[in-house]
């Protein structure tokens, strides 16, 4: 038996071999040191040691690299929402935001959950019962509840913003109308504060001052864009035909009046916009005789339509309804110089006087985009195209019209004459676009993304008051750049946990001495 203190008796090299047993003997432990790790019975306690440091390490790091992304997931980037009402001239619509905001001050729509109903008619239509004006948001509400979880009922906002057609009644109507509204909003279980219910700005006296709801159309469009926070020249002016009036928005370099002036701030970037809206300028509010296409008849009487705009010194009216787009044009036309005496400030007309140089691109949206879908035209249609367009319709037979578009209410039907004359009139004649140009878009979303101005309200109410939505003390220090320091962290403890990880993976290696083949060989640790 051979005694286990003895020394390895030498063994012939190897033909491959030219080193002797006695040198393999000789050999040091920091002869190979450079290439593998020498392991003895007096060093296997130290890397033990060493060993279990680097796995503490790598889960350290691990862990450390989860919580981040916890933070950046599951932090102040929760879903919410938040509900604006719409009180429109024709009607209210009820929109409901569902959306997250992250680390910059910028809101992320959930378009899937995302969603709007309109009721009829319009808050404006209870002036004789204003009492009752609040019922006919029940139903919207209800359908805010079936989309918002019960448990942030209490945490979402709910919002009254009314535009033009309340502007038009009676101060004292309004305010009962409005008082009504309240009440219901009140009780319905969202958030609510009693100035959340209003008319926002644009006085029924001054009927062309700067209008929150094209400056909230134009916030919605250049969101929408991706343009919002970026370079001021860079961004898309906004027209909007809706109900009762229009609105003109776009960013200008010129002086302008204060009433037509808005300034617009989104983080470290200044808006300086011009702003106008014009009521009684609407879709609804204008309708002229040589616009109601031939053949139609009203109790057995050639049509003759009008509304309280129309008067003797305004209305443009013929002896019948002839459909005829070329007087159509000249009527509408007559009917935006005649408003000019409607203003009350000396710079607040619908002049090109006063409105700044037209530059960059546009969207015009509700319904100049209505009537060029109806019309069977792209996106970006000439104005010229338009005109072709217009003048087939209004010289077609009513008659042949009700039957080619069935589907069709009659009085929706009949509008559409009149307003393809009406934004010819508008963009050619009294802003100046040319019959070539192509900058104007005719468009009501953008992708997913709806151009309605109640989204501009949602973006800049959130884009206000960050701190209400995010407390982390992170965004507190790194302020607006906070999302792409934080990111760069979590990529790095990801990348540092990575290494550590495949650190601890590799196999360690320990020289031992094969009495049976004479020599050292490498082998493996078992962890």
């Amino acid at each position: 038996m051979r005694r286990s203190n003895a020394r390895p008796p030498a063994v012939e090299p190897e033909p491959s071999h030219t080193m002797s047993a006695s040198k393999h003997h000789q050999l040091r432990p920091s002869s190979v040191s450079s290439r593998v790790s020498f392991l003895s019975p007096s060093n296997s306690k130290h890397h033990r040691r060493v060993d279990g440091g680097g796995r503490r390490c790598a889960v350290i790091a691990l862990a450390a690299a989860f919580l981040c992304l916890f933070i950046v997931t599951r932090g102040p980037d929760s879903r919410k929402y938040a509900i604006i009402l719409d009180g429109g001239s024709t009607g209210t619509r009820i929109h409901v935001f569902a959306y997250r905001i992250g680390w910059g001050s910028m809101p992320t729509l959930d378009l899937g959950l995302t969603a709007s109903m309109k009721v009829s008619p319009g808050l404006s239509s209870y002036a004789a019962d204003p009492e009752n004006a609040g019922q006919s948001l029940v139903e919207l509400l209800e359908f805010a509840k079936e989309r918002v979880p019960g448990e942030l009922w209490e945490d979402t906002e709910v919002r009254l913003m009314a535009t033009a057609g309340l502007r038009l009644l009676d101060e004292a109507v309004v305010e009962r109308i409005l008082e009504s509204c309240r009440k219901v909003l009140w009780s319905s279980g969202f958030q609510f504060q009693h100035d959340w219910a209003a008319v926002i700005s644009g006085r029924a006296e001054d009927l062309c001052a700067s209008s929150d709801e094209g400056i909230y159309a134009w916030v919605a469009a250049n969101y929408a864009l991706g343009s919002l926070g970026g370079e001021p020249k860079k961004t898309t002016g906004i027209f909007e035909l809706g109900g009762a009036s229009i609105q003109a928005t776009f960013v200008s370099s010129e002086p302008l009046a204060p009433v037509l002036s808005h300034v617009l701030q989104f983080g470290k970037i200044t808006y300086n916009l011009y702003s106008d809206s014009f009521l009684y300028l609407g879709q609804e509010e204008t309708y002229i005789d040589p616009c109601i296409p031939r053949g139609y008849m009203r109790g057995g009487e050639p049509g003759k339509l009008s509304t309280s705009l129309l008067n003797s010194k305004t209305t443009y009216r013929s002896s019948r309804a002839i459909g005829n787009f070329s007087e159509c044009r000249l009527a509408a036309l007559k009917l935006l110089e005649k408003e000019k005496e409607k203003c009350l400030s000396q710079v607040c007309h619908f002049r090109l006087t006063s409105m700044p140089k037209l530059q960059g691109r546009f969207l015009a949206t509700e319904n100049f985009f209505h009537t060029s879908k109806f019309l069977g035209l792209g996106p970006t249609p000439l104005l010229s195209e338009l005109i072709m367009a217009g003048e087939q319709f209004c010289g077609e037979d009513w008659l042949r019209l009700k039957r080619k578009y069935d589907t069709y209410d009659e009085e929706d039907l009949l509008r559409f004459c009149f307003s393809t004359a009406y934004i010819v009139a508008l963009l050619h004649d009294t802003l100046g676009f040319a019959m070539d140009d192509g900058r104007v878009a005719f468009a009501n979303q953008v992708g997913n993304i709806p151009l309605d101005w109640a989204l501009g309200a949602f973006i800049t109410q959130k884009t206000s008051r960050p701190s209400a939505e995010i407390s982390d003390w992170i965004f507190a220090v790194l302020g607006d750049e906070a999302s792409a320091f934080l990111y760069l962290f979590v990529s790095i403890m990801l990348i540092f946990t990575a290494l550590s990880v495949l650190k601890w993976m590799k196999p360690k290696l320990k020289i031992i001495y094969d009495l049976e083949r004479g020599r050292y060989i490498l082998t493996p640790v078992n962890r």
